[in-house]
């Protein structure tokens, strides 16, 4: 590893480090926690039905609103966080596909495990081969529940979401802010590199 001192910026760069730049290091790892405390929150506000995507329901007819905060439709007290959307959110080509499997408790379980997992290791900067892996597919599974997309005929949020998974994998951005540096020093990393 290589540190050099340039206008005032210090660059580290080595294998584990392909952006060198110090400021788009830090945008970077901006941009990591963004994601991983947005899984986060997706994975809060499902276990416990927070009231904001969870918990809140809005009459189609009248337009009111019913807020149930750690209600009935909270994980924990039995709700399921797959069945609202695969059963009415979805559209296109394998709308029927997701439908068959809304409110599956296989289907919660991974889907609640995935929002978990991906969630800290964005966080954290640990695990980034595997969570950002897990957040790709799952922003592609997302955008294949509702195709084509209302704005655009093939890009929306979650594409762009899951080609942000794949940047933050290849540029080390857990070593920034993060735990990532400790993470790949240890002898359970260092002898499976696919927990990077």
């Amino acid at each position: 590893m290589n540190t050099t001192t340039h206008a005032g910026q210090v660059a580290v760069s080595g294998p584990d480090t392909p952006v060198v730049s110090t400021p788009a290091r830090q945008a970077l790892a901006a941009l990591r926690i963004a994601f991983g405390l947005t899984f986060l929150w997706a994975f809060f506000d499902k276990l416990l039905a927070l009231g904001f995507a969870t918990g809140r329901s809005v009459d189609p007819e009248t337009g009111a609103e019913t807020l149930d905060r750690f209600g009935d439709a909270a994980w924990i007290n039995g709700g399921s966080p797959t069945e609202g959307f695969l059963t009415f959110g979805t559209k296109g080509p394998f709308a029927d596909f997701y439908q068959s499997f809304a409110g599956a408790a296989w289907a919660d379980w991974l889907f609640m495990i995935g929002l978990l997992g991906v969630g800290v290791t964005l966080t954290l900067g640990i695990g980034m081969r595997v969570g950002t892996a897990s957040g790709a597919a799952l922003y592609v599974l997302m955008w294949t529940a509702y195709l084509p997309p209302d704005n655009n005929p093939v890009l929306d949020d979650h594409i762009l979401g899951a080609i942000s998974m794949i940047v933050l994998a290849l540029t080390a951005a857990g070593t920034t802010w993060g735990l990532g540096q400790w993470w790949n020093r240890t002898t359970l990393v260092r002898g499976n590199h696919w927990l990077r």
